[in-house]
Formats: structure tokens, C-alpha cells, sequence
């Protein structure tokens, strides 16, 4: 009797002690080595850039020139003025404008350089003794009576940042205060055309705002543009649909380094552009050209144009080593059975430049070569591509993709052609806010997005890479936002790339698939078979112990009554 009780105690301690060993250490360790690692992430930070207020700040200097301002008024200056506008878009985002505007009279070198004979050369002496900061605006008030410009021009803005305005009749008993409140429309007027105005903000942060807080024009001019990229491929095609009669020659290389390159060089703080030529023969239009008896050639309507693309890109081929953008500008020869070649709007009328786009895509250009040679010529016919007329056109479009957008001036300005750079440095400045709000906007979307998922996911990896990527993208935003409140464009600009990419690499990450993850009903249909064998003797041993030591208890309290 006493083996036997001695017996079921050595089983009871057996009992508690496995049960103690899987409680203490089992149970333990198997949640550790099969928890979910998930690194820390600034998720207060990420949550602030949910609500999104943006302050862009101008500096602006107004420069009287000689003549302009009366001896007294000019005893105020230099002086400075600054002013805010506040848009509320929605209930996440905010805009402020900050004009930051300092007037002051002109030096004797700014006096000589307004000296000059035309405006473009005052424009090019202006730049010569100083060169304004990137985003900023200077305004030369010029007297009523120069010729330095026309007599129906108001303002001049020339290739860089710099604008001549013609100066409002002052009367000489006017305090300053009165001439600068009679010059601040015109001012205002000349740095919504160079800086950047409100509409075009609002079409940049398209990411985050619903279409209807967005104008028709300026949600045209950001559908049109290629989204923000860190590169770029641009790809030039010549199509020869016919060789056997023509023999097309172009100097792709000469015109690229002539018209193309100079707009790369000055847009090289926004992306980094590869260029590359190609000549596709036997390559036609996928749609056929319809014959116009009242003009005697061949003419290709507005409606039929989306279908000349899909294959013709068939044929371009792609860089598959590179994950960047490409644009595709193609100059279509057509064939000596279809020619001459004539592209028409909706208005049934030909286009001038016998050229169309596709938003985000590219561009084409039909060259009629027929003019060129006689019925009695040899083929193939040796043909010499003028490669100005066509790079003037694929300058322009490349212009439209790139972003560089349509500007309306107000009545009396005249904005000088930026010549061979290919663009003004106030359009590059332009250009620059448009794409760091746009990246800014973008990159906080994205990074809050994931924020939310990984939330909302509890059994999603985070890898230390992936936290890395996150924090980074964090910092950069606060950089980018707090650079564009000091007035700093260039650094916004590099900040808010650094931001849009470190946010793309931690939100594709592969690791985060939810796919390569298993639900919990999975999870407990693999455990239970494990787990289930092995806990219910230790369960029904356990409850075999309380119930004898109840039995026990109850047996001794009896004895005792």
C-alpha cells in the first residue's frame, strides 16, 4: 500500500514538473523563436506628415532705377515688406505663401548695365554682375519714358531671374508707401509668371487632393508630364517604312549635342537623362492614311492618332536594365505610295508642325521628303534630314513631358525666348516647385500608406532595411518641408527626391508581400496537430492532481468534524 501511494506521488511531481518545464520554458521559447520581427518605425512622425502644410516662402527685390523714385522717397530706402496667403485645400493639407520682397535703389554698375540698347542685352549685363539665387525674383523699375522698352510693353522677363517693369506715372507729392502699393499688382503679376502660382501647386499635390480642387488647365498640364522620376531614357526613332526609296540620312548625334543637351544640362538637378538613337526600317503606321482629293495627298485625323502608337512601340523595343521612364520622340518618313503626309486636328484643320503627342509617352513627327526629289530620280533617293526643324519641334514636346508648363502672361509682358539653353532659369524655377511639392505629396502618401498597412498587418516582417528606409524617408520629408519654408528651392528639391525614393524602396520592398505570410486559421491548423498530442495528457494529468488533492482536503476536514 505504501509502494503504491509513494508510486502516484513520484507521478503527481512528474506531472507538475513537465508541466512547469513546457510552461516555464516550452511555451517561452516557442513564442520567441516563432514571433514576427518587426523593427521600430517613427509611427507619431508618420502620422504628422498625414496632415500636410506646406509654407513656400519668394524672395523678392524690387531695384529702382534712376528717375523713378523723388529724392525724398528715396531717403526710405532700402526697406522690406513681408506678406502670407493662407489656402486651406482640405482637411489634411494647407498652403502659405510667403513674399518676402526688400526695395532698394539701383548701383552704378545696375545703372550702366540699364544703359544698354536692347532689353535682352540690359537682361544678359544685369546677369553678368550678380547671379540670383534659385526661386528668387528681382524686378527693375525702369522709368515711364525709356526706351529701353517698347511703348506697349509693360514688363520684360528675360532668360534669367530677372524682370524690367516699366514704371507706373508716380506723382511727385506721393509718399513711398503709395508708389509701392501702386507697383505691388504689377509685381504680384510678374512673380506669379516666374515663380510659381497657385493653381499649379494645387495640380502638384494631385497625390493627396481630390480632381475638383484642381483647374481644368493645370490638371491638363500635370496629366500631360511624365510622373517624377530620379532618370530618364529618351529614345529618338527614325522610321524608314521604305528603303527601297529612300535612303534617309540624320545627324542625331550633332543635333542632340546642339538642341537636346543644353535643356538636359540645366534640368540635371531634377533627374539624370540618358539619350539614345535608333533607325527602325519597314516600320509603318497602324492605321492607313486616307487620300483628300481637295488637297491631293494624304491626311491623318485627330481621331485615328491614339491607334498609330500601340504598333509602332512594338517595334521600339525597351532598356530592360534600366526601371527608369523612357520617352519616345519618333520622326515618321512616309512612303513614297503615301505621300505627301498631313496630320489634322479636330478642327479638321493640318497641324503646323505636322506633329501630335501622347501624355507620359512621347512624341511624333510625320517628314514629308516628296518635294525633295522628281518623278525621274534614282532610287533609293539619298535624303538629308533637317534636323533643326525637327528638333525645334521634339524640343517642345519634350519640354511638355518634362513638365515644363504652358505660361499666360498677363496683358503687356513680353517673356523672352530662352534661346539655345532650351529653357529660362525662372521656367527651371518653376519647374522646381512644381516637383517638390509634387514629391513631397507623393512621398507622404506613400509612406503613410504604408504606415497604415504594416499597422493594420500585425504579421508583416519589418526588417531593420526596411525601418532604415522609412526613417530616412522621414528626415528627408521634414528637410524638404522645412527648406521650402526657409526659402531654399534646391535643397527642397534634393531632399524631396531622397524622400519620394527611400519611400518607393521600403514600400516595394519584396519582404512585405502579404502573400509569403499565413493567416491564423492556417497557423492553428499546423500547431493543433503538434501541440494537441502532447498537451492533453499533461491537461488531464493536472486535472487528475486537483481533483485527488480535493478529495484529500475533503476526506480530512470529514475526519476532523
Amino acid at each position: 500500500m505504501a509502494a503504491l501511494q509513494l508510486e502516484k506521488q513520484r507521478g503527481r511531481y512528474a506531472a507538475l514538473a513537465i508541466a512547469a518545464v513546457v510552461i516555464v520554458v516550452g511555451i517561452p521559447l516557442w513564442w520567441k523563436t516563432t514571433e514576427t520581427y518587426r523593427a521600430w518605425l517613427p509611427f507619431s512622425d508618420i502620422s504628422e506628415l498625414d496632415t500636410l502644410q506646406l509654407q513656400l516662402s519668394v524672395d523678392i527685390e524690387v531695384v529702382f532705377s534712376r528717375g523713378t523714385l523723388t529724392p525724398e522717397q528715396q531717403k526710405k530706402v532700402p526697406l522690406s515688406h513681408v506678406s502670407e496667403k493662407e489656402h486651406k485645400i482640405d482637411a489634411k493639407t494647407g498652403l502659405r505663401y510667403k513674399y518676402e520682397t526688400r526695395y532698394r535703389t539701383a548701383t552704378v554698375m545696375e545703372e550702366d548695365a540699364l544703359n544698354q540698347q536692347t532689353a535682352a542685352e540690359a537682361d544678359l549685363s544685369l546677369h553678368m554682375l550678380s547671379e540670383s539665387s534659385c526661386g528668387s525674383v528681382v524686378v527693375y523699375v525702369i522709368p515711364e519714358s525709356s526706351t529701353l522698352l517698347p511703348e506697349d510693353v509693360k514688363v520684360y522677363v528675360g532668360q534669367r531671374r530677372t524682370a524690367l517693369l516699366r514704371s507706373p506715372p508716380f506723382k511727385s507729392s506721393w509718399s513711398l508707401k503709395e508708389v509701392l502699393s501702386s507697383l505691388d499688382v504689377k509685381v504680384e503679376q510678374v512673380v506669379s509668371t516666374m515663380s510659381f502660382n497657385h493653381e499649379d501647386i494645387v495640380a502638384a499635390l494631385s497625390d493627396r487632393v481630390r480632381m475638383t480642387k484642381v483647374t481644368k488647365e493645370s490638371m491638363a498640364d500635370s496629366m500631360r508630364a511624365i510622373k517624377s522620376s530620379p532618370g530618364y531614357e529618351i529614345t529618338f526613332s527614325l522610321l524608314n517604312p521604305d528603303p527601297k526609296s529612300h535612303s534617309l540620312h540624320w545627324d542625331i548625334e550633332g543635333a542632340v549635342k546642339s538642341y537636346i543637351q543644353p535643356l538636359l544640362n540645366k534640368l540635371a538637378p531634377i533627374a539624370n537623362f540618358s539619350v539614345d538613337s535608333q533607325i527602325l526600317y519597314y516600320a509603318v503606321l497602324g492605321v492607313n492614311p486616307r487620300f483628300d482629293n481637295s488637297v491631293s495627298a494624304y491626311t491623318l485625323n485627330a481621331d485615328s492618332l491614339s491607334h498609330v502608337i500601340n504598333p509602332v512601340e512594338a517595334r521600339l523595343g525597351s532598356n530592360a536594365a534600366s526601371s527608369n521612364p523612357v520617352l519616345n520622340f519618333l520622326l515618321y518618313v512616309p512612303d513614297a505610295h503615301h505621300s505627301p503626309l498631313f496630320i489634322r486636328d479636330h478642327s479638321k484643320r493640318e497641324v503646323p508642325s505636322n506633329a501630335f503627342h501622347s501624355p507620359r509617352w512621347g512624341g511624333i513627327m510625320v517628314y514629308n521628303v516628296n518635294e525633295m526629289y522628281g518623278p525621274e530620280a534614282e532610287h533609293p533617293v539619298d535624303i538629308h534630314i533637317n534636323m533643326a526643324k525637327v528638333m525645334g519641334v521634339f524640343l517642345a514636346q519634350l519640354r511638355l513631358m518634362l513638365g515644363v508648363q504652358h505660361t499666360h502672361p498677363p496683358p503687356g509682358f513680353v517673356l523672352q525666348s530662352p534661346g539655345s539653353a532650351g529653357l529660362a532659369d525662372w521656367e527651371l524655377d518653376r519647374l522646381l516647385w512644381s516637383r517638390s511639392v509634387e514629391n513631397i505629396a507623393t512621398a507622404s502618401t506613400t509612406i503613410t500608406s504604408l504606415a497604415q498597412l504594416l499597422d493594420q498587418i500585425g504579421n508583416i516582417v519589418i526588417n531593420d532595411n526596411i525601418a532604415q528606409q522609412v526613417s530616412s524617408a522621414v528626415t528627408s520629408l521634414q528637410s524638404a518641408v522645412a527648406e521650402l519654408e526657409a526659402g531654399n528651392l534646391a535643397f527642397a528639391l534634393q531632399y524631396s527626391r531622397e524622400a519620394i525614393l527611400a519611400s518607393e524602396r521600403a514600400f516595394f520592398d519584396p519582404s512585405l508581400l502579404h502573400l509569403l505570410y499565413f493567416p491564423d486559421d492556417q497557423k492553428f491548423a499546423i500547431y493543433i496537430p503538434l501541440f494537441l498530442p502532447m498537451c492533453v495528457p499533461i491537461v488531464l494529468s493536472l486535472l487528475k492532481i486537483v481533483s485527488e488533492a480535493k478529495k484529500r482536503r475533503a476526506d480530512k476536514q470529514a475526519k476532523n468534524d
